[in-house]
């Protein structure tokens, strides 16, 4: 067989190996009967979790298996919520509840690190982190909240561009911020961690993502006027350029100077980093991406991305003149497309799309 375009190399069992693999199977398959059926005959004790973790130790996807885990825990080793009838009480349930929630956290670490792209491992974490909101003292269970932000830190640290870990940090950070944990703003962290991680990697799709969604919020909570945008503006510009000279070839790069650009083009209002710019700022700014753009040619004429850019700011900018392409951008589109159709020949119908669009065909 093949896999990706590479042969395998077939590999023949002896009859010992064999023997070995069925009986492990049916080892997971007399577990799994075993949970099933107490999770049926509603037997949710400490011995169905026990049985939960070693079925989930061999199987991490059997998200039933997960549901099933829930259930015995809530019915039958956490013992309490806020609220307790005295104070004594209250504390011994919490101290329970505490010691039981962090072993899950635990019990779940060396799950992600062999499958870190685990949906249900992750969900079950978020679980996991809901119980102790809804069980301990807010002070308490920021604590175990903070700590998994912590945790997230390392994963990426591990796999910079994971975006479940990225996607779930959000989650994490958003949770850490709200009133129930007594919460503020972590944005100039967030920040300033995204910087952190292009610093290492400036192919991190996922922290020039997390940036992009950061920054209407920064600049709201600084209270940042006018000029305080445009000179933002001016030090992300500047950022990414950078960043291109090092890295042409890389989308997400040009991914994150798209997203800069649509400020001029298509971003008004509130979430607009320069929300006031003029008509003529965004001409300026426009034709001035344009040229760096283009200069990119003289070095490097065999990367799609700078083509697609071209052709992408040169119609906004006829959009933002209310005017027509004249001659020599005509010539430069048809080019241009002339160009991505070498380099990028499975999406010819894109681009006969667009010169029908544009009217060069």
């Amino acid at each position: 067989m093949a896999s990706h375009g590479v042969a395998r190399p077939s590999q023949s069992r002896t009859a010992d190996q064999r023997l070995k693999d069925l009986e492990k199977i049916k080892k997971y398959r007399d577990l799994e009967e075993r949970v099933r059926c107490e999770a049926r005959a509603n037997v949710e004790s400490p011995e169905l979790v026990q049985l939960t973790s070693k079925l989930l130790r061999l199987n991490p996807e059997y998200y039933t298996v997960w549901n099933i885990r829930r259930v015995a825990l809530t019915s039958s080793v956490l013992s309490g919520r806020k609220g307790s009838v005295n104070d004594t009480e209250r504390k011994t349930a919490e101290d329970n509840d505490l010691g039981i929630l962090q072993s899950e956290l635990s019990f779940t670490i060396p799950l992600l690190i062999e499958s870190p792209k685990c949906y249900w491992i992750w969900n079950y974490r978020r679980w996991v982190l809901q119980q102790a909101i809804d069980r301990l003292e807010p002070s308490v269970a920021r604590k175990i909240w903070e700590e998994e932000l912590g945790l997230t830190s390392k994963m990426l640290t591990k796999d910079r561009r994971n975006f479940h870990a990225w996607g779930y940090r959000r989650f994490v950070v958003k949770r850490l911020e709200s009133s129930e944990l007594n919460g503020q703003s972590l944005v100039e962290t967030e920040f300033e961690y995204t910087y952190k991680m292009i610093r290492v990697d400036l192919s991190n799709f996922s922290a020039w993502h997390n940036r992009s969604k950061l920054i209407p919020r920064l600049l709201e909570e600084r209270g940042a006027g006018d000029q305080e945008r445009r000179d933002f503006y001016d030090e992300e510009l500047a950022r990414i350029h950078e960043a291109l000279n090092v890295g042409p070839e890389d989308q997400s790069l040009w991914f994150y100077h798209q997203f800069l650009v649509s400020n001029l083009t298509t971003s008004v209002g509130p979430t607009a980093i320069t929300p006031n710019f003029t008509i003529e700022d965004r001409i300026a700014y426009l034709t001035r991406e344009l040229q760096v753009v283009a200069d990119f040619l003289e070095d490097y004429n065999d990367i799609k991305w700078i083509y697609e850019a071209l052709l992408e700011y040169t119609l906004s900018l006829c959009q933002l003149q209310q005017r027509d392409l004249d001659v020599e951008e005509r010539r430069d589109l048809q080019a241009w497309l002339t160009k991505l159709r070498s380099l990028d020949p499975m999406r010819n119908g894109r681009w006969e799309d667009m010169e029908r669009d544009v009217a060069l065909a």
